[in-house]
């Protein structure tokens, strides 16, 4: 029987890897870190990614994980709470993905850490194990493209900067985040705030590149800026921020939903941040990175090939990616910003619904 390689060991690549193990087909994934890792990822698992999670065999709770039930979205002018319309979780990836590749492992996959893939060509992956001409290739690579492999991503909004870093937050604030996920809103950009397992917070943000110079170019002055917001330091200014640096990245392309050319015969499966990117305030890119190693695993099971996997995707979140996007820009401009968060405050049932149709269609 034909190998399966798969390039990456974050969500996508370790629940495909999970899938097909237990089909008894036989799978060697790569992942570059040699140990777990943190990833720049808010680490919102949505409704439908705890249910995923679940039936791979992930019990979330016991690895941790804290419940949310209700969001806030928080500007420089309002404050707007309201029911998720489902039960979410705060994880942290690098016990979640190392989970995952545990699952793996002990399904028959095998698990190669430390390994990344150099290049790409075709279904080659070459890497410092040699050259792996497998009889399928999945790519997992998450955020990062291989050498040789580049998503086609012009016209996607590639101008944001993102930050992600831990904070042990004051007893006040940790009460106050609860419960929630946070969304705080300002000029160019955003954050997300919630709290994961070990008592800690996860704080993720994205800010244009534009407003990220005005502010100093640099993660001190950045953060400096957010502190003088009313939100920001209620929630920061009595914590302790816990990495010493923060993880970053630039260039995300937002918007990007991957759709296979007509007769372009591609070779590879391209699963997770490599098939789709939504935007982060959605926190659905968790629950699309499972999706993906499913509709691949699926696809790969009844014998079909890569571009019908790519079709299949690209029906299933081509829409919710659209209508996150539109959101995204509406929430860039701050006079857009004030009537979206005016119309949510006459109709306070319009962020749920927003929350559920910006879902993963599973």
């Amino acid at each position: 029987m034909s190998e399966i390689a798969i390039v990456g060991g974050g969500l996508a690549g370790g629940a495909a890897a999970t899938l097909l193990a237990r089909e008894s087909r036989r799978v060697i994934l790569l992942e570059r870190d040699a140990e777990p890792a943190h990833r720049i990822c808010g680490e919102f698992i949505s409704g439908d990614a705890a249910a995923m999670l679940d039936r791979l065999g992930l019990d979330l709770e016991r690895l941790g994980a804290t419940r949310m039930d209700r969001m806030r979205i928080v500007s420089e002018t309002r404050t707007i709470t309201a029911p998720l319309p489902f039960a979410a979780f705060g994880l942290t990836r690098k016990r979640l993905d190392s989970a995952l590749l545990d699952l793996a492992a002990a399904a028959g996959a095998r698990i190669e850490r430390g390994v990344a893939a150099r290049k790409i060509e075709g279904r080659r992956v070459e890497s410092r194990l040699g050259t792996i001409d497998p009889g399928a290739l999945l790519l997992a690579s998450g955020k990062h493209d291989v050498r040789g492999a580049p998503r086609p991503t012009e016209g996607c909004d590639q101008d944001f900067v993102g930050f992600k870093t831990y904070w042990r937050l004051g007893a006040a604030a940790t009460a106050g985040l609860r419960g929630h996920i946070e969304i705080l809103l300002f000029p160019d950009g955003y954050a997300g705030l919630q709290l994961v397992e070990g008592g800690l917070a996860n704080l993720c943000l994205l800010v244009r590149k534009s407003r990220f110079t005005e502010m100093g170019g640099g993660w001190s002055a950045l953060l400096n800026a957010l502190l003088k917001l009313p939100r920001f330091a209620l929630r920061l200014a009595d914590g302790e921020q816990i990495l010493e640096k923060p993880l970053a990245i630039a260039g995300v392309p937002y918007g990007f939903v991957h759709r296979a050319s007509p007769g372009s015969n591609e070779l590879a499966f391209r699963l997770g941040d490599q098939a789709a990117v939504i935007p982060s305030f959605c926190g659905d890119g968790m629950a699309i990175a499972l999706h993906s190693a499913r509709r691949a695993a699926e696809t790969l099971m009844a014998g079909g090939g890569p571009d019908d996997h790519h079709h299949a995707l690209h029906a299933d979140l081509a829409g919710q990616v659209r209508l996150a996007m539109r959101i995204q820009r509406i929430g860039g401009r701050e006079r857009l910003q004030s009537m979206l968060l005016g119309a949510i405050s006459l109709a306070p049932a319009l962020l749920p619904w927003l929350a559920q149709a910006t879902r993963v269609r599973t």
